[in-house]
């Protein structure tokens, strides 16, 4: 597995990588552009070619694409043939232990007739806030790395605004 530092596998680049491993299987620029939300063909093999220079992907005979080896993105960890920002996971780590705190809450409350010390109604809203801001922050971290549309959508508007 390569291990990549973040200057050479972020944005464009990494969303680019994220879909040919994703589509397990060989890829064109075009096929690029559409899974990528990339706004030309051109951008989609510069991007390719970027990988192919990392190693991480490799041409075939027939001018397609397929993933070489498989790399260590900084902050994220593969789920399948997907990356995840490793802040969801710290989240669900904090939302599963929020549940058990609730939990023991409810058993003291309502099982054992005992109230429940102060000390655990301080501790949950700091496992809230955790999970809460572990999950705000993957989720900046995945829409970061998402392809930007707003090149789309800008020149739509151009072609519509130079047609009226």
């Amino acid at each position: 597995m390569t291990h990549l530092s973040n200057e050479e596998l972020e944005g464009t680049t990494l969303w680019v990588y994220a879909f040919v491993v994703k589509e397990a299987k060989p890829v064109g620029p075009r096929e690029v552009m559409r899974g990528a939300s990339l706004s030309s063909p051109s951008t989609a093999y510069r991007q390719l070619q970027k990988l192919e220079s990392l190693g991480l992907i490799q041409k075939n005979v027939y001018g397609a694409y397929i993933v070489k080896e498989k790399a260590s993105v900084s902050g994220h960890l593969g789920v399948g043939r997907n990356l995840v920002p490793r802040l969801m996971f710290y989240s669900l780590f904090f939302f599963g232990l929020l549940s058990v705190e609730v939990a023991i809450l409810f058993i003291q409350f309502f099982f054992q007739g005992r109230t429940p010390s102060l000390a655990v109604f301080y501790l949950i809203p700091i496992t809230v806030g955790s999970a809460g801001l572990f999950l705000a922050e993957g989720i900046i971290i995945w829409r970061r790395n998402k392809p930007n549309n707003s090149v789309k959508n800008d020149s739509l508007e151009e072609k519509s605004v130079t047609n009226v």
